[in-house]
């Protein structure tokens, strides 16, 4: 057997999934960022959810290699994107309604709205 066979290659120790931490961090500021009119929410989440499958994807092809602690961090910091990305689309079609039905003039300008009632 050839010991550099990467089939029976086994490493030495274990190590996290390289974007663990990213789709982590990610996810926490999607949640944040849902309240910046929705728009940092929105690509956090969809950032950190491509993340998450090509690191589920190298955990799930070799789950020996990687630790469970950062496995567990990487499904976290999933439920946290799908948590911001939730109430960031939510928060961005109803800006995007307020400017179709309202206009963007009153968003420029409120006291106008004011003065003509």
């Amino acid at each position: 057997m050839n010991p550099q066979d990467s089939s029976i290659f086994v490493p030495q120790s274990q190590r996290s999934l390289p974007n663990a931490s990213a789709v982590m961090a990610l996810g926490i500021i999607s949640i944040i960022g849902c309240c910046c009119y929705g728009v940092p929410g929105v690509v956090c989440s969809i950032v950190a959810l491509i993340l998450y499958s090509k690191d589920a994807q190298l955990f799930q092809a070799n789950p020996e290699w990687y630790t469970a602690s950062s496995y567990s961090n990487l499904r976290t910091g999933r439920i946290c994107a799908i948590v911001g990305l939730i109430p960031s689309i939510l928060f961005l079609l109803f800006w995007i309604f307020v400017m179709i039905t309202a206009g963007f003039g009153i968003l420029s300008n409120p006291q106008d709205v004011f003065n003509r009632i």
